[in-house]
This record gives C-alpha cells, structure tokens and sequence, in this order.
C-alpha cells in the first residue's frame, strides 16, 4: 500500500537496521559502501544531478553546513542541506537550505523510494543483505534534491567517514572539521586513528578545507590530502586573528584574514564555536568563487536547531547539542559571559563512550544545580553511573538530582531557577530534543517561538 503521509515513510525506513542505534558493532557487512553503491545505481544515481559539498568531523561540522546551505541560497542556487541526527522532527535531516519540503513532495518521493526496493537486491559471500535506515535516508534525501530542482547541496557524514554511507559522493569540495575522541569502539581509541577514519572523504583532486585541529590530526588530515592530490587551504593559514564575544543579541565576531581583510559579523547562533565555523564556511566559499558581500547578511541570520537556541524566557530556556568535552566547554564558556554560575541551572544527559569525567568536571564547575535526565532511548546511557560521577566530584553546596522523564526534569528546572536565570540543556541532541519536545507540549503547541 502506498504512504498517504511523511510519518508512515520515516516508521518505513526504521524498520530495516538502524546503525544510529545499534552502534556496539562496526563489520564490514553493517558498515559498507558497496550497497550503497548499487542502491544509488538501481535509483538512477540522483546524487549526481546537482553539486555537493561532503562535511565531516566531531563538532560543529552541522553547523558549517549550514553557513554553507544558506549562503548557497542566497546566492540564488536551489540548495539540499542533509544533516544527522535530527532535534525533534525528522524533516530536520533532509531541507532546502533548513526549510521543510512540502508534505506532498515527501510522499511523493518516498512512495517511489518504497516501489523502487521492491526489486532491489543485494547479494554478497554473506547472502542476501538489505540497505540501513541511514542509507535510506542518505538516497531520501538524494531523491528529493533532485525531484525538486536542487543545483547543490550539502551534505554531512553520519558517522566517521571512510564507511559512512555519504562517502559515495564525489564534491566540489571537502570540509574537515574539528575532531575529538568521539564513537572510540567504532572509530578507534586515539585521534590520530579517528583523523583516519574522517580523512577518507577526500577525494582525487578534490580541495579540502581543515578547520582548527589538533597536530596529530592535521598531520593525518595532510598526509592523506598528498596521497590524493587534493589542494589544501587551512583556516590556521587562512586567518590570522579570530576574537569572538556571545552577547543576548547574538554572537560578535571579527575575522582577520592573511591578505589583510577584516570582517566583523553579529551571528544569530551565539558560542564561541560559531566564528570558527562560519570563518570554514567563509573561506570555502571564497576560494571556490561562490562569494558575493550579501551572503554575510545570510550568515548572520541563520539559525539550525539546538545550537545555543533560546526556547523561551523569564527564565530564559536554551538547548545545545555539544556532546564533546570541548564543544561543551566551548558552550559553557559562552554561557558564562551571560549569567552568573548561580543563575544556571543545568539539565545534563550524556551517551556511553563518552569523556564523562572531565564532562562532568566542567558541568560542576558553570553551575551549583544539575538535573541528570535521559538522553533519548535511541543509544544506550547509564544515568545512574552518570550521577553516581556527579556526586563523587560535586561540592557540598552543589546540588545533583536524577529525574530520568524530560518533562519531569524540566518542571523541575523551571521550578528551582529564579526568573531572571537561566536553563541549559546539553550533554546530547537527543537530551536536547526531548527537552524541546517537553517544552512544546507544556506550551500547548507543536512549533517552538523563539523568544
């Protein structure tokens, strides 16, 4: 029976091995791009009707994307942005430049997804083996480019690189951004092998754009660009100066540039990570001569869900993302330029294969009140080792509760933050997005006002 609506496509796709979920084992029979390859060919290769530009990395690499995506639009080209995982909504990984396709156009795509696996197969020395959710989201999202006209898109990996299922694209370009240790029993226990992993989107020729890194990691980054060809532009050559402030406006940045330009933009996304990754997006976009002075006015105003997005006031209400040890220093850096540590209060949920202690450290030290809460049900968390961290590093005036609901957890937030402080959800896009989801129903509406 054909789908009438978009939910009915996304229970389709989650039906066939969900990786997002499953991610304790890495074999070269879940994690391939050989069937991926065959699935875009039985499709007619859509991913080849428009442009691309392949981001990876362990932070920040959804946001640059989407620096990308709008400035690409404002440039006038029809842009596709996918990005993974998504906030609250599923539409949020397959956009026009982070606006919804129509109802009508997803249905439409996905009936012609479903018919077409009808008579797909694919047969390896292990038999018979069907494609992953996030393959088909990937040739979703391919699809619905290309039905609606896109000229480019961008597109962000899922997981590492090498295997990832987007790494069958071949770019005008190839964004690398900041790495940390991040999946270390999928993608390896040290930076250098994780680097590894994430260099392999570049491709013969292909110019690579390397954000700030760590030596080991550029190092990996470089060697790889030589064995490929690939030109090289560094944003630690390209700038050479990049100051940063958050303010309640928003983010103030100025950039300085080596052939002496200087710049200075006030970001909608406020953190300190926002310069480095519009100053990415800025010199990718110069060097492949699709940069007009307007653009810097798309910058400015664009916005992605759950980064250091404000929901709501009196208190004031953000949700982040930032699941790395330095994307969440980095964010709370920025939170204290803001408020004052006993006007936070922090609403905390992290994964397993986490640095939770040295997470944990910098949490204790923006704030006396911590809510540990339940980052989705999607991967596997262990709150009560979780907290158990919380109150062996907490001072005795710092208080750690375990309210595992969202909802529960966020009644509980706004009931002991005083109206002129501050919530901060983080640790998790999936803890984030269950706040949100909890906020909206507590407000009696499906849609967020940004306040």
């Amino acid at each position: 029976m054909p789908i009438t609506k978009f939910s009915e496509m996304i229970a389709y796709m989650e039906r066939f091995t969900n990786l997002e979920k499953q991610t304790d084992h890495y074999t070269t029979r879940t994690y391939r791009l050989d069937r991926m390859g065959k699935l875009l060919e039985h499709l007619g290769n859509p991913e080849r009707e428009f442009k691309t530009i392949h981001l990876a990395g362990s932070k920040g690499k959804g946001s640059t994307a989407s620096y990308l995506a709008t400035a690409l639009t404002a440039l006038g080209y029809k842009t596709g942005l996918f990005l993974s995982p998504h906030l609250s909504d599923y539409r949020e990984r397959f956009t026009l430049a982070g606006r919804f396709f129509d109802e009508p156009l997803l249905v439409e795509v996905g009936n012609h997804l479903i018919e077409a696996l009808q008579d797909f197969t694919f047969i390896d020395e292990w038999g018979p083996t069907a494609p992953t959710t996030f393959e088909l989201f990937c040739a979703y999202a391919y699809l619905l480019f290309s039905r609606s006209g896109c000229t480019w898109a961008v597109i962000e990996t899922g997981l590492g690189g090498r295997l990832d299922a987007t790494n069958t694209i071949v770019p005008e370009a190839v964004l690398l951004c900041p790495i940390e240790l991040e999946h270390t029993r999928i993608l390896g226990t040290t930076l250098a092998q994780i680097a590894a992993e994430k260099s392999k989107i570049i491709k013969e020729g292909v110019p690579v754009f390397i954000g700030y890194q760590e030596p080991v990691v550029m190092d990996t980054f470089l060697d790889e660009a030589e064995r490929m060809h690939a030109p090289v532009h560094r944003l630690d050559g390209a700038l050479t100066a990049l100051t940063s402030i958050t303010t309640c406006e928003g983010e103030e940045v100025t950039y300085r540039w080596a052939d002496g330009r200087e710049e200075h933009l006030l970001l909608l996304m406020r953190g300190g990570v926002q310069a480095q990754n519009s100053a990415l997006a800025l010199l990718t976009l110069r060097t492949l001569g699709l940069y007009e002075e307007h653009i810097l006015t798309a910058f400015c105003a664009n916005t992605i869900p759950g980064r250091f997005q404000r929901l709501a006031t009196k208190p004031d209400l953000y949700v982040d993302g930032a699941h790395t040890y330095h994307s969440l220093s980095a964010l709370l850096c920025s939170f204290a330029t803001l408020y004052e540590k006993e006007q936070i209060t922090i609403i905390y949920g992290a994964l397993e294969d986490k640095d939770h202690e040295h997470m944990v450290r910098t949490v204790l030290d923006h704030t006396n009140r911590v809510i540990v809460s339940r980052p989705g049900t999607y991967k596997k968390s262990d709150l009560g080792r979780l907290k158990a961290l919380f109150d062996s590093m907490a001072e005795p005036d710092q208080t750690i509760l375990l309210i595992e609901e969202n909802s529960a957890a966020l009644d509980a937030a706004l009931s002991m933050t005083r109206e002129d402080g501050a919530i901060l959800v983080c640790g998790s896009f999936y803890l984030a997005g269950g706040i949100k989801e909890a906020f909206e129903a507590r407000e009696g509406r499906g849609e967020p006002q940004l306040a």
